[in-house]
């Protein structure tokens, strides 16, 4: 599979928003990264329904909707409507990993489950078989600009060997820290869509980092062993 970059929006200039989801968007960005927190799970607020609704009707890019929220199943069906293609949620946000990944399904979207850095892998190995995409934490959520935590690359690693020994489809996501340093080193762990903010929005030109991004993916994304 081809490796696919995903601009968070989170270091986007809100003023301003739709005129740099262009500038992704032209620039051969994949998906949009739309990161929802709530104050409680994370220590920051960011958006809500009303404004993934409004993002849609400015983009054909699939949403990729990442909820970083307490009770994610109270929101499900809101984000879903608003034009969410995937719904990601937390493994750590809920005690019913299994029920809640099945009602994403149900909403006839993609289903996504993550994991803070901390938490080991193999806390969600019996749903794997459920989930369309793995978000493996790079950093502590919450905020746009962190360090890359380096030993998120073993959980990678670890992420890649489970999927390929349970044949599970779904693919391996990574966001924080995401910049032409660390990209190679993420597709060398295994990790096949690439989540960047800052890089790419604090950058002079978006577009132009979204390029780059993709040639340093390129360079080492296909044929490549996984190590």
């Amino acid at each position: 599979m081809s490796i696919r970059i995903a601009p968070s929006i989170l270091s986007a200039n809100f003023a301003a928003l739709g005129d740099d989801i262009r500038k992704v968007e032209d620039a051969g960005a994949h998906l949009l990264h739309v990161d929802v927190m709530d104050g409680h799970f994370v220590p920051n607020i960011t958006i809500g329904p009303p404004v993934v609704k409004s993002i849609r009707k400015v983009t054909r890019l699939p949403l990729d909707v990442h909820l970083m929220i307490t009770d994610p199943d109270k929101y499900i069906p809101a984000f879903a409507e608003a034009g969410a293609a995937m719904l990601t949620i937390h493994a750590e946000a809920t005690v019913h990993l299994d029920r809640a990944l099945n009602f994403i399904r149900s909403q006839n979207v993609l289903v996504g489950v993550s994991l803070n850095p901390a938490t080991p892998v193999c806390s969600v190995q019996h749903v794997l078989g459920l989930a369309d995409m793995l978000l493996i934490m790079t950093v502590n959520p919450g905020f746009g600009g962190q360090k890359f935590i380096p030993y998120t690359l073993e959980k990678v690693r670890q992420a890649r060997r489970m999927i390929e020994e349970g044949n599970h489809r779904c693919v391996i996501e990574v966001d924080g820290g995401i910049d032409t340093e660390t990209v190679p080193q993420v597709i060398k762990a295994g990790a096949e869509v690439l989540v960047a903010g800052s890089a790419i929005f604090n950058a002079p030109d978006p577009g132009r980092k979204v390029t780059e991004l993709l040639e340093v993916a390129r360079s080492v994304g296909y044929d490549r062993g996984y190590v």
